[in-house]
């Protein structure tokens, strides 16, 4: 059994100062740009689900589909990505982080370009399949790259640049898709995907450095993963810690996917206003991630995690409070999204770290694992929670301040949980 490790009594892990050996020279980039890299490897979910959604009424006609058999493509996706989402990680331990995003962009560029090739619905579910098994590998290993490369405050700093960055894609996605569209049709939307996917490539093979030696790699047979899934999801500080990402974006996730009913049911928007929760949303996810790249270094995380709570906390209490006065309104229904987003900004780097950090020796796992948690909460509150919520604005409320209480108890818990094994010499 593999025991998880206290944080506190870890190594600092010093920087690695050249890129190990490849067959060819890789040109190693400055943090900024390793941060764009990693944001842009993981900008590719966002456009895979955000881009194609405007063109649905050309897919249905083109390929002479059911709405409900387009909506089936992305349902194809998405439990494509959250399965395999589970296994990225486990295989860059055992072959390498560079080896598996190289590989897992040649497989989207292949789905991608099927996707734009499909001549029936029934083929356009097999290349979304093929898209999400491959699109989680960048979120996914890139956070085990950034802390193979740096501890500490460093790895918090580059962490949160590249949610600073990758916050760009789900408001450029829709776009671009609407326009691309409106230009010429809903192939080129995926053209286009599977050209940006071919530049990333190219960015990769030539700056993206191996970051796990032969020497530190892990075994990839079933024994030795039945010992890391098993260590890793029984640990209970590791659900404690995971928890906190998870719930935090379950409180985001609930008011999103509950937007096609809040946006036009409550508040009487039409669909060129979505920005409306949009703006605010990705504005506190942008400007969190700025600061908390600030404050790395200059404050421990506890405090920084202690002041993303104050942030959230205070959002959903205003939230819940003005619903239970009032109907629902602009701007107030949605001006604590932008606090809640930037609370769980603030939150996000520490909380990441320290939970890969209790497995120091399989961090890709360990990474694929906490994407696994997040994913599948999504997938629940998408498919349960909001829709049992979206009659009302106050329940929606309430229901974020419910996810959001919980994960502070995540937090709190794993705290009491830690100092309780560090009195017992654990």
């Amino acid at each position: 059994m593999l025991p998880p490790t206290d944080p506190d009594q870890l190594p600092k892990d010093p920087v690695l100062p050249v890129p190990l050996p490849a067959p060819h020279r890789i040109v190693m980039l400055s943090a900024g740009g390793l941060a764009t890299l990693l944001a842009g490897l993981s900008m590719l979910g966002p456009f895979s689900i955000d881009a194609y959604l405007p063109a649905f009424p050309q897919i249905e006609a083109s390929l002479n589909a059911s709405p409900l058999e387009v909506q089936q493509t992305l349902t194809a996706y998405m439990l494509a990505f959250a399965g395999m989402v589970l296994w990225h990680g486990a295989l860059s331990d055992a072959f390498g982080r560079r080896n598996v995003i190289l590989v897992a962009l040649v497989v989207f560029a292949i789905g991608t370009f099927g996707c734009a090739a499909a001549s029936t619905v029934h083929y356009l579910w097999v290349f979304r399949i093929m898209q999400g098994v491959s699109a989680g590998a960048g979120v996914v290993v890139g956070r085990a790259i950034i802390r193979d490369l740096y501890s500490d405050a460093p790895a918090a700093r580059l962490l949160s640049m590249v949610t600073m960055i990758f916050s760009i894609a789900p408001a450029v996605a829709p776009v671009l898709g609407g326009w691309i569209v409106t230009w010429f049709d809903w192939r080129a939307i995926f053209l286009a995907l599977c050209a940006y996917t071919v530049l990333l490539f190219w960015v990769s093979w030539k700056h993206l450095p191996e970051t796990v030696p032969p020497s530190r790699r892990q075994p990839f047979n079933p024994r030795f993963l039945a010992q890391s899934y098993g260590a890793i999801f029984g640990s209970f500080l590791f659900h404690m810690k995971a928890g906190v990402t998870a719930l935090n974006f379950a409180g985001l996730f609930l008011y999103i996917t509950a937007s096609p009913v809040l946006l036009p049911v409550h508040l009487g928007l039409g669909p060129s206003e979505f920005a409306w929760l949009f703006v605010p949303t990705v504005g506190g996810i942008f400007l969190g991630s700025m600061t908390a790249n600030r404050m790395a270094g200059k404050t421990s995380f506890a405090r920084q995690i202690g002041i993303g709570f104050a942030f959230m906390l205070g959002a959903v209490t205003f939230n819940v409070g003005y619903h239970l006065l009032l109907p629902p309104a602009l701007p107030w229904t949605v001006l604590p999204m932008f606090f809640f987003t930037f609370g769980s900004a603030l939150i996000s780097p520490g909380a990441t770290l320290l939970a890969l950090d209790l497995f120091p020796h399989i961090r890709g796992t360990a990474a694929s694992c906490q994407s696994f948690i997040v994913t599948l909460l999504g997938a629940i509150v998408a498919g349960v929670i909001a829709p049992a919520l979206s009659h009302s604005v106050l329940a929606l409320a309430l229901g974020q301040a419910g996810f959001a209480v919980l994960a502070l108890g995540c937090w709190s818990t794993s705290r009491h949980y830690r100092r309780v094994l560090a009195r017992n010499g654990r």
